[in-house]
């Protein structure tokens, strides 16, 4: 028998014989050589070995000082004034908002029709003294303009009639 397990006695098997034989003499080869390393590096194992270590040098990065930053334009009494208004005839949305600030106190109100119609109306201010503080009205439903809807583009069916 040959390491493939094929009986090589016949004269059908007899080329493949031949690179049986060849093959166990490359596997040998390979395996001599093999123990032949492994028993040189045993050898080198028991020799003494020197270890040495670079010095290390450690440094720290400088630290950081603290710049001086140019001040900001600083606006010791701040005064505002703005407002705006959406009426959007596409989807019915309809708000509003205004607010003013004159030095540390804000006063505003904005309003938004609610889902059911009704229009909510908030007005707030805020000052040092008292903080913020809101006031929520709610009015009645209020009557909409229609709502202008896009076209929806539909699409049918071909209907293909073949005739005999």
């Amino acid at each position: 028998m040959n390491p493939f397990g094929i009986y090589a006695g016949s004269a059908h098997y007899v080329g493949f014989s031949a690179v049986s034989e060849q093959f166990n003499m490359s596997y040998t080869t390979i395996v001599s050589l093999a123990l032949l390393a492994a028993a040189g590096s045993a050898q080198l194992l028991r020799a003494p070995i020197a270890l040495s270590h670079a010095p290390v040098a450690l440094s720290h990065a400088p630290v950081a000082q603290p710049v001086a930053h140019a001040v900001e334009d600083y606006d010791p009494h701040p005064q505002y004034s703005y407002s705006y208004q959406i009426q959007d005839a596409l989807t019915g949305d309809q708000k509003e908002q205004h607010e003013s600030r004159d030095g540390d106190v804000v006063q505003g109100s904005y309003s938004l029709v609610e889902p059911d119609g009704s229009v909510r109306t908030v007005e707030y201010t805020a000052d040092p003294v008292n903080g913020f503080n809101a006031v929520v009205h709610k009015g009645a439903a209020v009557a909409h303009a229609p709502v202008a809807h896009a076209p929806v583009a539909v699409a049918h069916p071909a209907h293909q009639v073949v005739h005999l």
